[in-house]
Order: structure tokens, then C-alpha cells, then sequence
């Protein structure tokens, strides 16, 4: 089992849905629904670029996936994401963009958003408690060697790269796009998701996901309303 904070907007959220019917699977109800062809892309050519994406499920990363550590248990880090959700305030990203990150495409804060920021660094300190130490396997799959002095330090300190001043935060939509098909993705998702580019998006809760065994798909555990936990939503 691992466990994962990330942002995403509510079950109900018009993002989510969009998310969840581009990718071809909701992380809040584990169903996974058959993707259609789009444009000049056919049904298994999407599949194949949205399957990393879809096997994590919409999001955008806090603190990445860890087991957890030998002496804490669900109960325990349950209660701290209980305490954590309700002393965080909730904030607007001011623009969503559309942007290419080598690769890949993913939805992306226009500027930089403080509050954001803020809000990545502390739950990656606060969580940092229940997280098992990397394992072999997990510290050579991020290739250290091809990593730069900052990047790996932050691998070894915090069991992932890109945090606190190297967090880049971004909402995944793609895997990798062969370089001929990506000026056709790029127009493709800028008409799925033009309601959401050029436009705030409001941070009101946290998730907690979860991933029951190595490769499975990652699931909504509980998602809390920053500022108050009287509600909490299950998956």
C-alpha cells in the first residue's frame, strides 16, 4: 500500500469530470470507461498516451506516493490529514494554462501561486513522519545518477525530487507524445479543456490517495476541505 497527497478538484467539479472522461478513468469511483476516437486520434492511440495519467489519476502532486514508515498505521496518518486539512486555508489559483512539459501536456498555474507553494512545502515536511525510507529499487528508478546535485538531494532527504523551490506543479493529461503528434494533441486538449485555460481555479480541499499494490490504480482515499474537517469525502 502507498499513499498519496495531492490536489484535485471535488468529485462534482466540471474539471474532474473532463479529466475523468479525457483520460478514461475517475479515481474517486475506481471505473474506468472506454475512451472514444477524437479528432484524428483513434481510441487505442488515446489509451496508450493517457495510460500513466490515468493509472494515477487527475491530480496534481503534494507529496508523492511513499509506503509508510513501520511505526505509524492508516489511523495515525489519517488523524494528522485531519489536523493538517483543518489549519490550511483555502486559496484561488489565479490562471490555468495548458503547457507542454518535455513530453508530456498537463494543466499548470500561469504565474507563480504563493499559496500553492506554501501549501506543497508544508505537506511535505508535516507528512514527511509517516514516510517508509526509499526503497533500492524506488531510489534507482529515478535514475540519481542523471539527476542534478538539488534533485538528489531532495530524493534522499524526502524520497522525491522535485519539492519544496524544485516543485514544478502541474496536472498530468498526457504520457509521452511522439514529437509528430504532439502539435495535434496540443490543439486537441486546448479545445477539451478550453472552459478551464485562462481560467482560476479554486483550492478548497486536499486528497489522499492510495495505491492498494504496486502498479494498481491510484484511488481517492478521503478528500478534506481545507479550513474544516466536519465533512470528510469518501471515495
Amino acid at each position: 500500500m502507498r499513499y498519496a497527497f495531492y490536489l484535485t478538484p471535488d468529485e462534482d467539479h466540471p474539471l474532474t469530470i473532463a479529466a475523468a472522461n479525457w483520460l478514461g478513468g475517475n479515481p474517486f469511483t475506481g471505473e474506468t470507461t472506454r475512451l472514444e476516437a477524437i479528432g484524428d486520434f483513434d481510441a487505442a492511440e488515446l489509451r496508450a498516451l493517457t495510460a500513466d495519467p490515468r493509472r494515477y489519476g487527475f491530480h496534481g502532486t503534494l507529496k508523492a506516493p511513499f509506503p509508510l514508515a513501520a511505526a505509524k498505521n492508516e489511523v495515525q496518518l489519517l488523524a494528522a490529514f485531519d489536523g493538517f486539512a483543518e489549519e490550511c486555508a483555502s486559496f484561488e489559483i489565479p490562471e490555468i494554462a495548458l503547457t507542454q512539459l518535455g513530453p508530456f501536456f498537463a494543466l499548470v498555474p500561469a504565474a507563480d501561486c504563493p499559496e500553492l507553494q506554501a501549501l506543497a512545502d508544508e505537506t511535505v515536511r508535516r507528512f514527511e513522519p509517516f514516510r517508509a525510507p526509499l526503497a533500492a529499487a524506488d531510489f534507482s528508478r529515478r535514475r540519481p545518477d542523471s539527476l542534478s546535485d538539488v534533485h538528489r538531494g531532495n530524493l534522499l532527504s524526502w524520497g522525491y525530487p522535485y519539492v519544496f523551490e524544485s516543485l514544478q506543479f502541474h496536472m498530468t493529461l498526457t504520457g509521452p507524445v511522439p514529437a509528430e503528434r504532439q502539435a495535434a494533441m496540443k490543439a486537441l486538449l486546448e479545445q477539451i479543456f478550453a472552459e478551464f485555460i485562462g481560467k482560476p481555479l479554486a483550492v478548497t480541499s486536499l486528497a489522499l490517495f492510495t495505491e492498494h499494490a504496486r502498479g494498481a490504480p491510484f484511488t481517492v482515499h478521503s478528500l478534506l476541505p481545507l479550513g474544516g474537517t466536519s465533512k470528510r469525502k469518501m471515495a
